[in-house]
């Protein structure tokens, strides 16, 4: 199958990339860098355009400025919904002008889509939140679900914490809880729903191949857990104490606004990827940890 990636040097891409190209697909990724794109990904035909893709088969749908990166502010907030929004527009349009369209989009969004929810199970019915995050998360699924007019199978995939050394939270986590000095954000009562990388990658390509699959899935493994607990357990895979508490002032005034995604959670389950069959090869994170440190 010819896919079409966008965020495909990101975090999450570059895995995804590595196994559909194991698994035989043909894959083109659209970026703003071809040449850089091109030489972190071989085997991979980058563009700069969409003008330049052709013969697309399905799109995987990875984009977005990341969130956590640093405090919000206007400039950085519009930038989040013009990297989601306006990058999914573009793909819309671009599948209706072709004369044979993609089968299939697999479009990224968020669990931040649930808002804080403190100790409610979601699953796919939940309502969306209220706050940044959330009307974000389901203004881009808004977007994506415009494919679906064109007869194109929609699938959302609202990932949760992703867990891999080269990226992402636990990357950030990793260089204070090896020093002994890692423990709980606030009170660490605020669920964490994680997902291993590889397990990830696994969902997106079963919901590509899958002709049956379609709507909303949570990317996040069955059994999240407390922050508290979260960092106990990174401390215990590390031989390392894990007992300093960040205080929930500091993370306010370190990033404002953005603190709010470290000081609240979601107890997000995989409801919809389980009840179709979807099986997770880390599914505790004790097995997650201890693979994913193993790297």
């Amino acid at each position: 199958m010819h896919i079409l990636i966008t965020g495909a040097t990101g975090f999450i891409g570059t895995a995804l990339c590595t196994r559909l190209l194991t698994s035989g697909h043909t894959l083109t990724a659209l970026t703003r860098d071809p040449p850089r794109a091109a030489a972190r990904l071989p085997g991979v035909r980058a563009i700069a355009t969409l003008d330049d893709a052709r013969d697309v088969e399905a799109v995987v749908n990875l984009a977005g400025e990341p969130l956590a990166d640093g405090r919000w502010n206007t400039v950085r907030k519009q930038a989040f919904r013009d990297s989601r929004l306006g990058t999914t527009q573009q793909l819309v349009a671009w599948m209706a002008r072709q004369p044979v369209r993609p089968r299939v989009l697999v479009s990224g969004s968020a669990i931040g889509y649930y808002g804080p929810r403190d100790d409610t199970a979601l699953d796919e019915s939940a309502p969306p939140g209220d706050d940044f995050a959330a009307q974000l998360c389901r203004d881009w699924e808004t977007e994506a679900m415009q494919a679906e007019t064109l007869d194109v199978r929609t699938c959302r995939v609202r990932i949760g914490i992703v867990l891999g050394t080269q990226g992402g939270a636990l990357a950030k986590m990793l260089p204070p809880f090896r020093l002994g000095a890692g423990g709980p954000m606030g009170d660490g009562r605020q669920w964490m729903s994680w997902i291993h990388r590889d397990d990830l990658v696994r969902l997106i390509q079963w919901l590509l191949e899958r002709d049956q699959a379609g709507g909303a899935y949570n990317g996040t493994a069955p059994t999240p857990v407390t922050n508290r607990a979260f960092a106990t357990a990174l401390g215990a895979a590390l031989h390392r104490p894990a007992l300093l508490p960040t205080p929930a002032i500091a993370l306010k005034l370190a990033f404002g606004e953005m603190a709010q995604l470290l000081l609240t959670g979601q107890r997000v389950l995989p409801a919809h990827a389980l009840a179709e069959g979807f099986t997770f090869q880390f599914p505790t994170l004790d097995t997650a940890l201890a693979d994913v440190l193993n790297d």
